[in-house]
């Protein structure tokens, strides 16, 4: 990795490097991702661990530009109403991120749960049902670790109506997560949100208590 963090896209990063390099990407180059590496990836994510070993996840490719569109207009209303939800001048900073890339994206991907599999016959999930859920964000954690290492970049897209993106995808609930993966236009070792002074990272042990 050089000293600005940029890494050559067919470099493999340590573990280590690939953590602190992990940033949620919201401007890409509109360059296509080569087929054989998102399978590559998806496969590697499928290794990830879940409850009773059920692989709850269920992913699909979106393809279809009327099935793209349906998704970024429901966050475009879902990000218009988020804005009005702000005092006057924090609107304005939260007007000036960027906070989705869904032009740009050359990958597009909707990730649900199933929360009625049976694989793993309810191993762990009899207790405590929303582990299946949890394995699916395990899961999308890996395939975000895998393809920053390879230099994608992933944003996670939260501001919209699943229920909207549900039906545009013809998928159940849950959605767990609208993912758009791509060659970032820059990489910067700092969070985006807190280089444009949204909100900083605090001290780890902020988090970590001892009993």
């Amino acid at each position: 990795m050089t000293s600005d963090g940029d890494v050559p896209p067919a470099a493999v990063l340590s573990l280590d490097d690939a953590i602190r390099w992990r940033r949620d990407v919201r401007r890409f180059r509109p360059d296509p991702v080569p087929a054989e590496l998102l399978a590559e990836l998806l496969a590697l994510a499928d290794c990830s661990p879940s409850v009773g070993n059920s692989q709850p996840w269920r992913i699909a490719i979106v393809e279809r530009p009327d099935i793209r569109a349906r998704v970024r207009a429901s966050f475009e209303a879902a990000n218009a109403a988020a804005a009005m939800a702000y005092p006057d001048d924090r609107r304005d900073a939260y007007l000036g991120l960027k906070l989705a890339g869904f032009d740009r994206a050359p990958v597009h991907l909707a990730v649900t749960c199933d929360d009625d599999t049976t694989q793993g016959d309810r191993l762990g999930a009899a207790t405590m049902p929303e582990m299946r859920r949890y394995s699916c964000v395990s899961m999308i954690t890996v395939l975000w670790l895998a393809a920053r290492s390879r230099g994608l970049g992933m944003g996670w897209v939260s501001i919209l109506d699943p229920a909207e993106v549900l039906t545009a995808i013809g998928a159940a609930p849950p959605l767990v997560g609208y993912l758009l993966l791509g060659w970032p236009e820059e990489t910067h070792l700092d969070p985006e949100l807190e280089r444009h002074d949204w909100q900083a990272r605090t001290p780890a042990n902020a988090r970590i208590r001892s009993l």
